[in-house]
């Protein structure tokens, strides 16, 4: 049990946030390489983002979780730090001057670390993308179980190249907005 759900429930509504956080992320990502500000679809992707790593936490709360650094505890600290940066940039620092491509770089990046974690999820947990996993479904524990294949090392290299490209176009385009200076 995590918060009085059953970890499968909770499973399914942290699903859920993450897949609605990738979804805002990519319109919010997008509407930066055309300078577009999108400030409701940008609250959704930095709420939907945060409440994605505070239930990735929650795991812990789980009895049957180890309470070890894990890759994913690991990868859940970087998010944070992405994200409280990214929201630094965009709420206090009103993405003036060098703050502009600070939050472009921490928005692509912060959709980025969701997508990986979507890429390692599906190669452990559908056995179309990668029926030749390693470990059956039920023995790999949550979140992320050791996907080893060729195909998973491809899938995630060229997510990491198109990332990569997203952020660097999107701080470069990135502006304030109408009616916002430079």
């Amino acid at each position: 049990m995590i918060v009085g759900l059953p970890v499968p429930a909770f499973t399914v509504i942290h699903v859920i946030i993450t897949l609605i956080a990738i979804l805002s992320g990519l319109v919010v990502v997008f509407g930066m390489i055309g300078s577009h500000r999108l400030p409701k679809t940008t609250a959704m992707f930095w709420t939907m983002t945060v409440l994605t790593t505070v239930t990735g936490f929650m795991f812990f709360l789980s009895p049957t979780q180890a309470r070890v650094l894990t890759p994913a505890a690991s990868l859940g600290l970087v998010a944070t730090i992405v994200f409280l940066i990214g929201l630094f940039a965009l709420y206090v620092k009103h993405v003036f001057g060098a703050w502009r491509w600070i939050y472009a770089i921490a928005a692509t990046l912060s959709l980025y670390l969701n997508v990986f974690v979507l890429i390692t999820q599906a190669f452990n947990k559908v056995n179309l993308i990668n029926p030749a996993a390693p470990i059956p479904v039920a023995q790999s524990g949550p979140p992320f179980g050791p996907p080893t294949d060729f195909h998973f090392a491809i899938a995630q290299g060229v997510t990491l190249v198109i990332f990569v490209m997203l952020g660097i176009v999107a701080a470069l385009k990135f502006r304030r907005g109408p009616g916002l200076a430079a």
